[in-house]
């Protein structure tokens, strides 16, 4: 088996004896903990460390993975620069990753680096195993804002790549959990956290890692945790593998939530494919809505399949309701995949001769060109969730007073500067909200006057 072992792991600086500078003792069962960690992975001699750090690079489409041969880093960002790290990369291993990801068109490689220093969230698992053990390599990635299963599916691919190329590999899933866990902590308290944690733990504790894809993106946010999708990204490293886990450690003293685990690989195991589970899954739950997909979100979906599957715009079909044929009208076409936007795209105002052609060319637009995301590929198709919203005329308001978020979407203007808000969003729980939000896209300042037109919509899907 190519991954030996893993461990979940977090990375507060404070649990380095030169930064907290005592302070560290507050949490020393979590220190306790590493060490045995440390340890376990000693006593395994692995020829590659792989690290999963949230405070690597990030990007919200793209898995980032160090390039070089050698790395350095320090905590002089924590007044400590005494203590260093100096690391050799495993380069092999990391030209099998990218070349693997390249050639199924997965969002993934060595660009767009901003700093090559270590980062802390490797950097604290390093001096935990270092007390121990120095005889490896280490491949360093980061973390992507895509789905969860596209974050398992690169985990899969490491396991991949250190299958094809023989290494024994230990993964290290560094991440913190919840940051809202106590009034007194620097992130202050949210309800969420405290089941965030019980969840987690109870998910890591088990190698359930299946119950991985439960987790709701809008909980993990209100939750704020760092690590769910580094732990997503280990589970996929050990996929199809049997493990045996051991619980060490859970704290939340600092407000902030530390958990260790490790897990030992003992042998392959077609259940433990978690991925494979999750999916069909989806696409049977998928199945049923498609079949209820009313004629505005089927046009949309036959347009992305069409274009994403033979790089062809769908022609107007025939057969379309009266409406779709005659109406002129600006419409927005949303892509989801797993409770997450995928790509959004739209026209405030009608720019075609008919409301099928705008949705066609909106369709298009949001699987293609979105600026936040790279374009959906043939693989994801049958993992879409597609709205169609079409749009009514747009009427200036006054006052707030005039809006409702739940009713009425919003264009916010200042000059040739424009912010638009579809109506009834996940997570918009306000006029002011709405108002904030559809700034922030314009590039518009608190400080700056704005007009406002509100508009209604019908959403399709």
């Amino acid at each position: 088996m190519p991954i030996i072992a893993a461990v979940m792991v977090p990375h507060p600086p404070l649990i380095i004896p030169e930064v907290g500078k005592g302070e560290e003792k507050q949490v020393q069962k979590t220190i306790d903990a590493y060490d045995k960690a440390g340890r376990f992975i000693s006593e395994l001699k692995p020829d590659t460390i792989i690290v999963s750090s949230p405070h690597s690079v990030m990007y919200s489409d793209y898995f980032h993975i160090s390039p070089g041969k050698k790395a350095k880093g320090s905590f002089s960002r924590f007044a400590a620069p005494q203590v260093s790290f100096e690391e050799e990369y495993d380069e092999e291993l990391v030209k099998d990753l990218c070349e693997r990801a390249e050639a199924i068109g997965f969002p993934a490689g060595i660009l767009g680096e901003r700093d090559a220093s270590l980062d802390h969230g490797t950097m604290v698992p390093l001096h935990f195993i270092e007390k121990y053990y120095k005889d490896f390599r280490l491949v360093r990635v980061s973390l992507s804002g895509l789905s969860l299963s596209d974050n398992y599916r690169f985990g899969q691919l490491i396991q991949q790549s250190a299958d094809h190329l023989g290494r024994r590999a230990v993964f290290v899933g560094s991440g913190d959990l919840s940051h809202k866990l106590q009034k007194y902590g620097p992130y202050g308290f949210d309800e969420n956290g405290p089941v965030y944690d019980k969840r987690i733990m109870d998910v890591m504790s088990k190698a359930d890692f299946g119950e991985l894809f439960d987790f709701d993106e809008l909980f993990l946010e209100k939750a704020a945790e760092c690590g769910h999708r580094s732990f997503v990204i280990m589970a996929g490293a050990l996929d199809g593998i049997r493990i045996i886990p051991e619980f060490l450690v859970h704290e939340d003293v600092t407000g902030v939530g530390y958990g260790i685990c490790t897990y030992k690989a003992d042998g392959e195991d077609e259940n433990c494919c978690y991925l494979e589970r999750h999916e069909n899954r989806v696409r049977e739950s998928l199945k049923e809505k498609m079949m209820k997909e009313d004629p505005y979100v089927s046009l949309a979906r036959r347009t992305i399949e069409t274009y994403v599957k033979e790089d062809r715009k769908l022609k107007v079909p025939e057969d379309l309701e009266e409406e779709m044929l005659k109406k002129k009208a600006g419409t927005f076409v949303s892509i989801h995949k797993e409770g997450m936007l995928r790509g959004c795209i739209g026209t405030i105002f009608p720019t075609t001769d008919c409301l099928a052609q705008e949705i066609i060319n909106n369709a298009i637009s949001a699987c293609s060109r979105d600026p936040r995301f790279t374009e959906v590929r043939e693989d994801e198709l049958p993992y879409l969730e597609i709205s169609v919203d079409v749009l009514s005329e747009t009427e200036e308001v006054s006052s707030l007073e005039e809006l409702d978020e739940k009713r009425y979407g919003v264009i916010v203007s200042n000059g040739y500067r424009q912010g638009v808000l579809l109506p009834d969003l996940e997570g918009v729980g306000s006029v002011k909200e709405q108002i904030a939000i559809a700034r922030r896209k314009a590039g518009i300042d608190e400080d700056e006057d704005i007009s406002i037109e509100r508009f209604e919509v019908v959403r399709h899907g």
